[in-house]
């Protein structure tokens, strides 16, 4: 079982620590890049070796944080808003070898040495404590890591996990030079062509269960290539189905090369999202939570609604 750190610990640890890999999680989002490449920065700021670890390749719109690879032998493993070591896709080995775990979901699978974790409405809050923490000077280029990570997070700061904490971080980090106007204008107002079409074929896949309290829709792998979305286009697609009125679970189904479906589920304020995604492995947020199927998708559509009716007996009535 992991040991629990508190920031100053962490910090310190860090402090003593070289030759850094930082993993981030498979599908990459604007929460664990943004912390990812934010301590990546601060850790090579403080003249030490360190390396982002990315299992999927790193969305186009996400560019303006990458930086130059670094080629050294690893002595020290660190994650980010990772969950679950099979969140780490093809890096799933290396979680036994993760020294530092820093999250901010609650609802996780217990792994690595140590663990660094608040229930913050996006991990970057916790990395923003950490790297202040470290004496480390955040300037606009770190400043732009974590805004990406608390806005992405948060829904461009609409959904219920946004605090007032989380405001006023976002608050300090435009001061510190975080352009959050095109970070926004990025995440939440620029859609691609394949991503147009997309959204069209997942809307048009939209099934409903328990009299329409349930939305579900599916993006099986032919679709994906077919309009020829990438990874960048399948960010923020989750959340479509929970918007319909009257849909208390919200859930996308999306088929990876694997074969097997990335699930996301979206819930209303009295369902437990991450409870759901729990009884198949995964985890999350009690308003946002995922997990991975390995089924057909009429048999993996079939698990997911026998564990909202688990979890919710209520909206099969």
């Amino acid at each position: 079982m992991s040991q629990r750190l508190d920031t100053a610990a962490a910090a310190a640890m860090l402090a003593n620590a070289d030759r850094i890999h930082i993993l981030t999680h498979a599908s990459p989002d604007g929460d664990t890049l943004g912390c990812g490449f934010a301590l990546c920065r601060a850790l090579r700021q403080l003249g030490k070796q360190a390396q982002v670890l990315c299992p999927d390749a790193v969305p186009a719109k996400f560019s303006y944080m990458l930086l130059p690879d670094q080629d050294f032998e690893p002595a020290f493993y660190c994650s980010v808003d990772v969950a679950s070591p099979h969140l780490l896709g093809r890096y799933e080995p290396l979680a036994e070898k993760v020294v530092l775990a820093i999250d901010h979901h609650a609802n996780r699978t217990d792994f690595g040495e140590n663990l660094l974790l608040k229930d913050y409405g996006a991990a970057a809050m916790l990395i923003f404590e950490l790297l202040q923490e470290m004496a480390v000077t955040i300037d606009a280029d770190i400043a732009a890591c974590l805004y990406t990570g608390l806005s992405t997070d948060t829904g461009c700061f609409k959904y219920t996990n946004t605090s007032p904490l989380t405001h006023r971080m976002a608050a300090q980090l435009m001061e510190l030079g975080a352009p959050a106007g095109m970070i926004n204008r990025e995440m939440f107002d620029t859609k691609s062509r394949a991503r147009l079409a997309l959204e069209r074929e997942a809307l048009a896949s939209m099934q409903f269960a328990f009299g329409d309290r349930c939305a579900v829709m599916a993006l099986p792998l032919s679709v994906q290539q077919a309009v020829g979305a990438d990874e960048g286009d399948m960010d923020g697609i989750a959340p479509l189905p929970r918007q319909i009125e009257g849909v208390w679970v919200g859930i996308t189904l999306r088929e990876k090369e694997s074969g097997t479906y990335k699930v996301s589920v979206r819930t209303d304020e009295h369902i437990d999202a991450a409870a759901v995604c729990a009884r198949l492995g995964g985890g999350g947020h009690a308003r946002a939570a995922g997990c991975t199927v390995t089924a057909s998708l009429t048999d993996a559509t079939a698990q997911l609604l026998d564990a909202v009716v688990a979890v919710v007996p209520e909206i099969a009535l």
